[in-house]
């Protein structure tokens, strides 16, 4: 599994030029899941994008990062993007191979979000496998790549 996280200060999705999900200060998950990933790899991640210490403690002045976005309360829109694991080494079109079939995909990035939802954060989604317009106004910026490979399946 693949989490392209960002800490924003603002982010939205749109479909068919309809915002369907915006979030104002937290972070911004791209979601990739693979085709070994199970719910092993799924509950690391959540538990990583929830308690990643990525924002500063604003109480002490100091820039260093000592707040989770539980921390602080923020907010979160997740994006399936399965282009993760697009695969470039060969040739000059991307080869999808380990992406996770939709129907799987679908199912385990449903589960990802419902986890994030227990967290008692505001969550919001792009809608799966559409194609979408993400605006991202980056905070610092901040961005950086998870990953979990699955253990055998």
């Amino acid at each position: 599994m693949r989490v392209i996280i960002q800490r924003v200060k603002s982010s939205q999705v749109e479909v068919d030029r309809r915002v369907i999900g915006k979030i104002g200060r937290g972070l911004n998950l791209l979601v990739g899941i693979a085709d070994t990933d199970t719910e092993a790899e799924l509950d690391w991640m959540v538990r990583k994008c929830l308690d990643l210490r990525l924002f500063p403690d604003e109480t002490t002045g100091n820039d260093r990062w000592e707040k989770s976005v539980q921390d602080i309360g923020g907010e979160l829109l997740v994006v399936s993007q399965f282009t993760l694991y697009g695969d470039c080494r060969k040739g000059r079109r991307p080869s999808f191979s380990q992406s996770a079939a939709p129907e799987y995909a679908r199912a385990l990035y449903q589960l990802f979000v419902d986890k994030l939802r227990m967290s008692g954060l505001r969550v919001e989604t792009g809608e799966f496998g559409a194609m979408m317009e993400v605006c991202i106004e980056n905070d610092g910026p901040v961005t950086l790549l998870l990953e979990k490979e699955a253990s055998v399946r």
